[in-house]
């Protein structure tokens, strides 16, 4: 019985792999999407992954707050080498992930300077970051009225 349930699990551990790919990130499009160019790619190739920012959601780009989120991942991420951990595709055909440069979580620093909020369902270390940003008001979290991505996109495609 065990050597069976030790096989069930090696083989759930194979779906839930995440895809590992080094490179670096060429364009930031807002504060939770970036153009990610990966080593295996020549470096004269136009070729580039689009790369959803896993477990976040920053405000649009229009929306309150949005250009200091886009400005902020900017910041941190263009033109810098970085590891994207793929963990999905999604409708849109993008690729999901954790972005990290220099030993540092992209995904969560965002959440942690108050520039993007932890989705409902992120990992634990993303939502702690955001209850710590609301309580220091940092970024987005000044302002009493921030509008979630989620609601805002709702409210302005009608």
């Amino acid at each position: 019985m065990r050597i069976l349930f030790f096989l069930l699990a090696l083989l759930c551990a194979g779906w839930v792999h995440a895809e590992r790919l080094a490179g670096v990130v060429i364009v930031v499009i807002d504060g939770d999407t970036v153009l990610f160019r990966p080593d295996y790619y020549s470096a004269a190739s136009r070729a580039f992954l689009k790369l959803r920012l896993a477990g976040i959601d920053a405000p649009e780009t229009g929306q309150p707050h949005g250009e200091a989120a886009t400005q902020a991942l900017r910041m941190l991420a263009l033109k810098r080498r970085a590891v994207a951990d793929i963990v999905a595709t999604d409708v849109y055909g993008r690729k999901v992930g954790h972005l990290e440069i220099g030993g540092a979580d992209v995904n969560r620093d965002m959440v942690r300077r108050g520039h993007a909020w932890a989705s409902p369902r992120a990992a634990r270390d993303l939502r702690a970051a955001e209850a710590e940003a609301r309580r220091l008001r940092a970024g987005l979290w000044a302002d009493a009225d921030a509008v979630p991505p989620w609601v805002w996109r709702r409210v302005s495609h009608r």
